[in-house]
C-alpha cells in the first residue's frame, strides 16, 4: 500500500495493493455472503450471512482496480462510485458503504 500511496502505479504494485485491501475487507467483515471482484487483480468473499457454494453468488460487488483502491482509501465514496456506475453491486448485502474506507488502507497524515 505504501508504494501505491506513494505514486507507484506499476502493475505489480497495484495488484498487491488490491489484494491487500481485499484481504483487509475479509478481516474487517468476515463471512461468505458477498463476493467482491476486482478483475484482474483478485476477488474475496466477505460479510456475514448465508453462504453460497455454487454458481454466481446472490450478492456480488464488482469494480475496476482504480475504483476499488479509491474506495478502500477513502478517495471515493461508495455512493459516488455506485451513482457514477463505477461499481456494480447486486444483492441485499452488497452495500459496502459501512465498511469503506478501510482503516489500514488510508494514507497516514
Amino acid at each position: 500500500m505504501a508504494a501505491w500511496l506513494g505514486g507507484d502505479a506499476s502493475r505489480p504494485v497495484v495488484t498487491t495493493a488490491v489484494r491487500f485491501t481485499l484481504e483487509e475487507l475479509a478481516d474487517v467483515a468476515p463471512g461468505n455472503s458477498v463476493e467482491v471482484r476486482v478483475p484482474p487483480a483478485g476477488a474475496v468473499q466477505a460479510v456475514a450471512g448465508p453462504r453460497h457454494t455454487r454458481g454466481t453468488p446472490p450478492n456480488v460487488v464488482e469494480t475496476d482496480v482504480e475504483t476499488w483502491l479509491a474506495l478502500a482509501t477513502g478517495r471515493l465514496t461508495w455512493d459516488d462510485a455506485l451513482g457514477s456506475g463505477r461499481v456494480s453491486a447486486s444483492g441485499e448485502r452488497a452495500d459496502l458503504s459501512g465498511l469503506l474506507p478501510l482503516q489500514a488502507a488510508r494514507p497516514r497524515p
